[in-house]
């Protein structure tokens, strides 16, 4: 199985975030790449069987302006075939906490074979840990039920 996270961070929150998945996909021993959504190819998105999302929220629970592309893309693909998950962090301050979280996830259960999603509270800790590894694990079941 090949497994992708694509992400987008702006305070560096997502990206920790991305970077703590992408070593327990390795521990699973599954081949994984990760992008920044800045270097992801759109046109591999059908290369990979396994999809994770990483994005902040912006303004008033908004999916951030530069994974717009790839909202719409994964939207008209409509690939049951391809098992997402997505995650983001967020500041619970707002009323909004993890907006984009939502938005994708429900784009992508319509559309994709959508595992499980994950919001972390600002920056990844250690109690994010168990979650992050269960994340991880729930997309993999997912992915393998359906490969």
């Amino acid at each position: 199985m090949k497994a992708a996270i694509v992400y987008t961070s702006i305070t560096g929150n997502t990206r920790e975030l991305a970077e703590n998945l992408y070593q327990i996909f390795l521990e699973r021993s599954v081949e994984t790449a990760i992008f920044r959504i800045e270097e992801f190819p759109i046109s591999l998105l059908t290369q990979y069987q396994a999809i994770a999302i990483g994005t902040y929220t912006w303004g008033n629970g908004e999916i951030p302006k530069e994974m717009l592309q790839l909202y719409k893309e994964v939207q008209s693909l409509n690939r049951k075939d391809i098992t997402t998950a997505v995650f983001g962090t967020g500041d619970s301050f707002f009323p909004n906490f993890c907006g984009a979280v939502d938005l994708f996830r429900d784009m992508l259960y319509v559309h994709t074979n959508l595992a499980v999603t994950l919001k972390v509270e600002l920056l990844p800790q250690t109690q994010d840990a168990p979650r992050s590894q269960k994340f991880v694990d729930l997309m993999l079941k997912r992915a393998r039920i359906r490969n």
